[in-house]
């Protein structure tokens, strides 16, 4: 099995980080959270034109997917760059969606790869009661367990350690599908979310790590850079040995969900162990090397460093998907 990149993957992953460099991503992620969705929205688009959301839309629904390795490229270099909004969620919804196979349903999916509609998902099974995003997405599916309803509100925003991430409950709303089938498609679902899940876990240790090797290169104590400190080397060591391995463990589960390997699902859960433990790795380093200036507001890091524990829990706790692994 292969897990090294194509140069046409590899050039994807380029044009996205520079594409999104120049967005300013945390002018867009401060607005999101303070309830400012048009900055967002607007990057979303440009996101929907580079053809990141028609990755999880199939062709025959104006999409170029389903293509779950091209999928973690895309949201490595989201969660490189702290994107805000409900983007595992909608490409999640899409993979839903199609499973279910109905004409309403489906309906969604053109208007998902073109960056039209911004979907939320909600499975209490797997993430518990609340929605991402639910008051600024177009429209939140709720899965309890045979049936799909297309929520009619949301209740108030909860408390988050991201502010970037809205959490509501979804309220009410009619039935959109019901039966096996939804089994099934939400089971598929919630492996395409954690999938993405663990990608931006990998993209934000990644920008994490950089963020610290250039501060510990300019902070000097005894007059001369910490970084040249072994204890601070062995710590950067240690967090870059995590991502190192987090990164084929995410691509063969891409690969595995492709092929529709039986054993896709303890894939995905130990990418999505391994990657979001990396992560908060990374978030805990970048904040003990980065001393009181890492607790500041402020400071773009606290962007990253706040998304790192809640993308580790999201969609498949560590407890849960190492249970997962052990049962396979």
């Amino acid at each position: 099995m292969r897990f090294l990149l194509d140069d046409e993957q590899r050039e994807f992953a380029r044009s996205l980080d520079g594409m999104l460099t120049a967005a300013d991503t945390p002018t867009a992620a401060r607005a999101w959270a303070a309830g400012d969705t048009a900055p967002g929205r607007a990057l979303w688009a440009r996101l929907a034109e580079a053809g990141v959301f028609a990755l999880a839309v199939p062709e025959r629904h104006d999409g170029l997917g389903p293509l779950p390795l091209e999928l973690t490229v895309a949201f490595t270099e989201l969660g490189r760059h702290a994107v805000p909004g409900p983007l595992v969620e909608t490409v999640a919804a899409a993979a839903l969606l199609d499973r279910l196979g109905s004409a309403e349903g489906a309906a969604w999916l053109p208007q998902i790869a073109s960056g039209k509609a911004v979907l939320s998902l909600c499975v209490p099974a797997v993430g518990g009661p609340y929605a991402l995003d639910a008051e600024a997405a177009d429209a939140v599916l709720v899965v309890e367990g045979d049936t799909v309803r297309l929520a009619e509100s949301a209740g108030p925003v909860q408390p988050s350690a991201d502010p970037a991430r809205r959490l509501a409950r979804p309220l009410g709303g009619a039935v959109l599908a019901r039966g096996s089938a939804v089994t099934a498609a939400a089971a598929y679902a919630a492996e395409v979310a954690a999938l993405a899940t663990a990608a931006q876990s990998v993209g934000l240790g990644r920008a994490l790590l950089d963020r610290t090797v250039e501060y510990v290169g300019q902070r000097t104590q005894f007059g001369v850079p910490i970084g040249s400190f072994q204890a601070v080397k062995h710590r950067l060591a240690d967090t870059l040995i995590a991502l190192e391995f987090a990164q084929p463990l995410l691509h063969s589960a891409a690969l595995a969900l492709a092929e529709g390997a039986d054993h896709g699902s303890a894939e995905v859960a130990a990418a999505k162990v391994t990657a979001g433990e990396a992560g908060y790795a990374a978030a805990r380093t970048a904040l003990q090397l980065h001393g009181a200036v890492g607790y500041t507001e402020e400071l773009d890091l606290a962007l990253w460093i706040r998304k790192a524990r809640p993308l580790r829990d999201a969609w498949g706790t560590p407890a849960a998907c190492r249970a997962r692994v052990l049962m396979s």
